[in-house]
């Protein structure tokens, strides 16, 4: 019997800003396929992280809990359990290929198949896991451009973590996923049960590495470019200078961070970082192409997004590890022609973890009860949707937040405020005149009334989600 519920293609890519898509307003892009998606699906541009960084963001997106639910607050956090395991029970054939960032690297999670690409620069963390990435590089006899080699370079304490990819193109991290995933498309019989595929670039993480084709018409344009002042850089919270000092003197993913670059520096950085977006966005339109081909795309559910930005020096930083907007403020794009009508925008607020409880109810799945995610599928369907009155996100100290044991962010449309555990200090935006973030009002008596608001409702929220999800473990045993 043919199964009638949609495919669903679901592709994050890793650290990639809201900021990188021409059709989302800006034009310095080039990004056709993701324009495309943008087109003809349905964008929500209010979308947050719940975490600035990998696995506890990504822990979120496949459980449907805050990471403080999930107990999966930094990288390396053992994760692995996700509702891939329910959509394979419902009968999807779920399908993995490149990177998910679990813990361990090889887990299951519910997939009938992974094909894991990690981090392309791989030190403390999995240094000798050899994914199907660094086995495809020595099948060719190649030695994979990392940190040990990088470092041999004259330049190295200079790039930013800036590469050119010296070897060949498509054994790149980005196009060996988008090939393995056309591949096995192409290779596997077409199954009459519906198929779950999971594509995770590795990029535009760092080492920012694109081939020299790709990066040379970024590198003759005019990007934007961060300007930071010393007063702004005096107003941050402790952790977040100690961290700038942290990440200037350890090379975190082959970034060696400057605390006064160069314009030319950061330029280079900038364009290395948008022509990845664009390899990527090349084998996007690759893969859609392989889903027509193979007679998958006419019911499938495409989803975009991404797990946290980079900082690429706005506000002084490097990474990831803040609060900003540029790290938490997500891509998501859902295209589904036929389905959901196309070309709309929506910008009432949303967590990236929402998009779980959709992908179950377009498999006809129902969510668990405890969820945290709230379900997208109204906003969809065209339905009337405002979204959340506010989003949250948490990190706790890890090898590069070294200062600080955690820290929360409590996000509404006009307001933002990001709290230090047993600290007197802390960040509060007002997002409408100042939003660049670069005005911090916390602790100005003027404002302490909506400090105090910002406050009790990070309070309220960490209360009623502990009470909410009483029942989580036990329904994951």
């Amino acid at each position: 019997m043919h199964d009638a519920r949609p495919n669903i293609i679901f592709i994050i890519t890793d650290q990639q800003r809201f900021d990188t898509i021409a059709a989302l307003g800006f034009p310095y892009m080039d990004t056709p396929n993701l324009d495309r998606l943008v087109r003809e699906g349905v964008t929500f541009t209010n979308c947050h992280i719940t975490a600035p960084s990998c696995a506890p963001s990504r822990a979120s997106i496949f459980t449907g809990y805050y990471p403080h639910t999930t107990g999966i607050l930094k990288n390396s956090d053992r994760w692995t359990r996700s509702w891939v395991e329910d959509l394979a029970a419902a009968g999807y054939y779920c399908v993995n290929v490149g990177k998910m960032h679990t813990s361990p690297f090889e887990t299951p999670l519910g997939f009938h198949e992974r094909f894991v690409v990690e981090n392309k620069d791989r030190y403390l963390e999995g240094r000798y896991y050899f994914d199907e990435w660094d086995k495809a590089l020595a099948a060719n006899g190649l030695v994979k451009q990392q940190r040990t080699l990088y470092r041999q370079r004259p330049d190295y304490d200079e790039r930013l973590g800036a590469f050119e990819w010296e070897l060949p193109e498509h054994l790149h991290s980005d196009m060996f996923v988008g090939n393995f995933a056309c591949w096995w498309l192409r290779t596997k019989p077409k199954f009459t049960q519906p198929l779950f595929l999971q594509v995770g670039f590795p990029g535009p993480h760092p080492p920012y590495d694109p081939t020299p084709a790709y990066a040379a018409p970024y590198l003759a344009k005019t990007l934007p470019l961060p300007k930071v002042s010393e007063e702004e850089l005096a107003k941050q919270p402790p952790p977040f200078r100690a961290m700038r000092r942290h990440n200037a003197e350890v090379d975190h993913d082959s970034v060696v961070h400057l605390l006064n670059p160069t314009r030319a520096q950061l330029h280079r950085q900038r364009a290395y970082y948008l022509a990845n977006v664009t390899m990527i966005d090349r084998k996007i339109g690759e893969l859609l192409a392989t889903l027509d081909e193979k007679g998958y795309l006419e019911n499938s559910v495409v989803i975009f997004t991404s797990d946290h930005g980079d900082a690429l020096g706005d506000h002084g930083h490097s990474q990831k590890w803040t609060m900003y907007d540029i790290i938490t403020r997500m891509p998501l794009i859902v295209w589904a022609p036929g389905r959901f009508a196309g070309g709309r925008q929506l910008d009432g607020l949303c967590q990236l973890m929402d998009i779980g409880p959709t992908i179950l109810e377009l498999a006809g799945v129902k969510p668990r009860a405890s969820f945290e995610a709230v379900s997208l599928l109204p906003a969809l369907r065209g339905e009337p949707w405002q979204g959340r009155p506010v989003v949250f996100a948490e990190h706790c100290r890890d090898g590069i937040l070294q200062e600080t044991d955690f820290m929360s962010m409590v996000r509404t449309r006009e307001w933002k405020l990001v709290h230090f555990l047993d600290a007197p200090y802390g960040q509060l935006f007002d997002l409408v005149n100042d939003p660049g973030e670069v005005n911090n009002l916390w602790g100005r008596p003027e404002y302490a009334a909506k400090q105090r608001e910002l406050l009790d409702t990070l309070r309220e929220w960490r209360i009623r989600s502990q009470y909410h999800t009483r029942d989580w473990a036990a329904e994951w045993r």
